[in-house]
């Protein structure tokens, strides 16, 4: 996948599928956009992501402390789907206050060759935010694209947003979070240096620290599955602090894998949160750690058997 960032002086070559939204977090409203402009590559089209960086909530002001993925989650996700250029726009003052018809025609037309545009009906651009899907509409036969307007999506009578998917992860409901984003609330990175403190009680763990913008739910131990080069494994992840280990008070994610005990530091994973297990707790010592960790084990396994049987 082409990402094109830090720049406005791009042109696209032949003609391209476009889709634009924020995509912060990737949920099935913007899966359902995505698709669209996938299947246009079955007419010769690029498929082809456009969004703002930053957000433009970030630009006025307006965001949310922390985001549902990263931008390394975010390019990581489009390229497993088979995008093939992520355009991350700089956002600036001066790029917010074009005009929205200037976008249409500069942007979209002239420089990424739009043939088919995808967007919801709460897409916004240009200066003030005036640029809508109407506008969008009534210049499609001027701009020589097809426009396809997504509907939202809906679970339990409730729009699905990244403002839901968040506050679902906030609550630890990762059961429902998963229903929303499509696919089960990821943490990605690279597997750093601990204390080795689980390697001295006969339980080796994965260390992750997640950068201070990334969301996490409630602390506390999580089920989850891992996701790295040449496998998928199942586990359990603690989210939050160390306080048996540590007083350092840095937040972590540190995940023990079953039955593994292979060295990865320095290598990129991907920890998916499957259900909330029990709230972070102190222990008095190493043997009081041990055996709950060896509780959550075996009814962590108890657990990942029966999602492999969907009972």
């Amino acid at each position: 996948m082409q990402i094109i960032h830090g720049t406005t002086d791009f042109k696209i070559e032949g003609k391209s599928a476009v889709a634009i939204g924020k995509f912060d977090g990737i949920h099935q409203g913007h899966q359902k956009l995505l698709k669209c402009i996938l299947e246009q590559s079955f007419h010769g089209m690029k498929s082809v992501v456009f969004t703002f960086d930053p957000p433009p909530s970030v630009l006025f002001g307006t965001a949310p402390e922390k985001e549902l993925m990263t931008r390394e989650e975010k390019r990581a996700a489009f390229g497993k789907m088979g995008i093939d250029i992520l355009i991350e726009f700089p956002l600036t003052f001066e790029t917010a206050a074009m005009e929205p018809q200037d976008f249409i025609e500069e942007v979209l037309v002239r420089r990424m060759g739009a043939s088919y545009i995808a967007a919801g009906t709460d897409v916004s651009f240009g200066a003030k935010g005036a640029g809508n899907y109407m506008l969008l509409r009534s210049m499609a036969s001027f701009g020589g694209y097809e426009l396809q307007l997504i509907d939202k999506v809906c679970y339990n009578g409730r729009e699905i947003s990244s403002t839901y998917a968040r506050q679902e992860v906030e609550k630890g409901n990762m059961e429902e979070a998963k229903v929303l984003l499509g696919a089960p609330y990821a943490i990605m990175g690279t597997v750093m240096h601990g204390k080795q403190f689980g390697r001295t009680i006969g339980m080796p763990t994965a260390n992750l620290l997640p950068p201070d913008n990334k969301l996490l739910p409630p602390n506390g131990v999580y089920y989850s599955d891992v996701l790295m080069e040449g496998g998928y494994y199942k586990g359990i992840t603690n989210i939050g602090y160390k306080p048996t280990v540590s007083a350092a008070g840095q937040m972590g994610a540190e995940t023990y894998i079953y039955d593994f005990d292979e060295e990865i530091y320095g290598r990129e994973i991907t920890i998916r949160l499957l259900k909330f297990k029990r709230p972070e707790r102190h222990f008095k010592g190493k043997d009081e750690l041990r055996e709950q960790m060896m509780k959550d084990v075996e009814e962590g396994k108890i657990f990942h058997e029966k999602e492999c049987f969907g009972t």
